[in-house]
């Protein structure tokens, strides 16, 4: 095929895959996915978060990764060389004062997240309620999010996945991240990783509604110094670290 035709065909895929958001009269498959297991939309009085005291955070616990492995069946693909990891646990040092720091990296979802932004499709959306997902049956592969995101938190799928959660829909070809474990959070639970981690008495990991002043997120967030990752960017992520 010849460059102007592999083009065209490019552009006729792209086009179909558009066409293919329209389901029905003004209903897109990024309005569903937006929409809660009750069917009623996300609330826009609400902005899910969380604090990550980082004091708390013990070198070597990874209590929240394994949490997150379990209730995603992210150790579910066939071959585990290339396994999507939603969190992660990094080391951090301060090259001025020699202080070390460690604690769970994932998606920040952000409240002007670069993965909407160059999404081509639509599939990287943000949930009026802050949390930002992807839309697996448009998304087809570009990987341009995973380039956008600056805290390299999506990864791609490379293999046919087995043995998954049917509450957590995932596929070859598609780029994935953290999703607040959103289908918990709509039955009214904390994400996996904020339960395994006070259940394991260090709670390190607090979730809940920035929007509301009365949360004990909010509380503490007025109370201590929190920082986030790469303000400079000025994305104003919903995940904030404490002790940084």
């Amino acid at each position: 095929m010849s460059i102007d035709g592999s083009r065209r065909a490019f552009i006729g895929a792209s086009a179909g895959a558009l066409a293919g958001l329209l389901i029905a009269p003004g209903v897109r498959l990024v309005e569903l996915a937006s929409a809660r297991p009750d069917g009623e939309s996300a609330p826009s009085s609400v902005r899910w978060g969380m604090l990550i005291d980082t004091t708390r955070c013990a070198d070597g616990c990874d209590d929240c990764v394994k949490a997150c492995d379990s209730e995603n069946a992210l150790g579910s693909s066939i071959e585990s060389r290339q396994r999507p990891q939603w969190i992660r646990k990094i080391d951090i040092k301060d090259v001025r004062t020699g202080r070390q720091h460690s604690l769970p990296m994932m998606c920040q979802h952000c409240a002007n997240p670069p993965c909407v932004d160059v999404c081509p499709t639509g599939a990287s959306f943000k949930r009026a309620d802050g949390i930002v997902l992807v839309d697996r049956h448009s998304c087809i592969g570009c990987r341009y999010c995973m380039m956008a995101c600056p805290y390299k938190a999506r990864s791609f799928v490379h293999e046919v996945l087995v043995d998954q959660n049917s509450e957590v829909p995932r596929g070859k070809g598609c780029v994935e991240g953290c999703t607040l474990c959103v289908h918990r959070v709509d039955k009214g639970q904390a994400p996996a990783c904020a339960d395994a981690c006070s259940k394991n008495s260090r709670g390190a990991i607090l979730f809940g509604n920035l929007n509301d002043p009365d949360s004990e997120i909010s509380r503490r967030i007025r109370t201590v110094a929190t920082t986030q990752v790469r303000a400079d960017l000025r994305l104003d992520p919903g995940v904030r670290y404490q002790g940084l």
